[in-house]
């Protein structure tokens, strides 16, 4: 089926790659500390699909026509970054027109229209460089002297990597909520973790096209 020790490599990196603090990281613990946790899984759920969907394209070859074309690439990075910009907007713009409103009619990011999970499978498909790295990280495990074929290999690895990282994303979103839970006993203190989370995703719009 799959070369074992390149599948204990796999998981090794695959786990140092997941808690490293990164960008997907911040969305979970902003969207955690704004909306509490079930937005968090939310998030990772998102996340979760987000890895399924880029695993299909590097399957599909798709992902190597970003990897081939600067314009491509740059396409989806625009797109990606206008995305969490707006999200960011829209948390920032709902805090200061509901700041002497109760807290408990303030509209969250999560709204109808709006779905945290939606959120971050877009937030995560639209990041060229989760795309480069399903492509450059995945084909390093795969053992093309097997009789199991290249195209199921990549699949394999593609698929565990968001079911190996769930679980780790749910520990970040426990204790985030632990921590959270002060915060949300004060209401001032609410408005402020909702605009930090806005400047959070403004900050991850920048340093995706940095």
């Amino acid at each position: 089926m799959v070369n074992y020790e390149f599948l204990l490599s796999f998981l090794a990196a695959s786990f140092l790659i997941a808690v490293a603090p990164g960008p997907s990281n911040a969305f979970l613990m902003a969207q955690t500390f704004a909306n509490g946790r079930a937005a968090g899984l939310q998030s990772a759920f998102g996340f979760a699909l987000g890895g399924v969907a880029h695993t299909l394209f590097a399957v599909a070859g798709l992902t190597a026509i970003l990897k081939a074309s600067e314009t491509a690439y740059a396409t989806v990075q625009y797109a990606g970054a206008a995305y969490l910009c707006y999200l960011g907007i829209m948390m920032l713009k709902s805090t200061f027109s509901n700041a002497t409103e109760n807290s408990d009619d303030k509209p969250k990011v999560s709204n109808k229209a709006q779905n945290v999970m939606f959120q971050a499978m877009m937030t995560e498909v639209l990041n060229p460089k989760v795309a480069l790295f399903f492509i450059a990280f995945i084909p390093q495990f795969v053992d093309t002297s097997l009789s199991t074929s290249t195209t199921f290999q990549l699949a394999f690895f593609g698929l565990l990597y968001p079911l190996f990282a769930f679980p780790i994303d749910c520990t970040y979103i426990y204790f985030g909520d632990k921590i959270a839970n002060y915060f949300r006993d004060h209401p001032q203190s609410q408005i402020w973790i909702d605009r930090i989370t806005g400047v959070v995703f403004i900050a991850l719009a920048i340093n995706l096209l940095m």
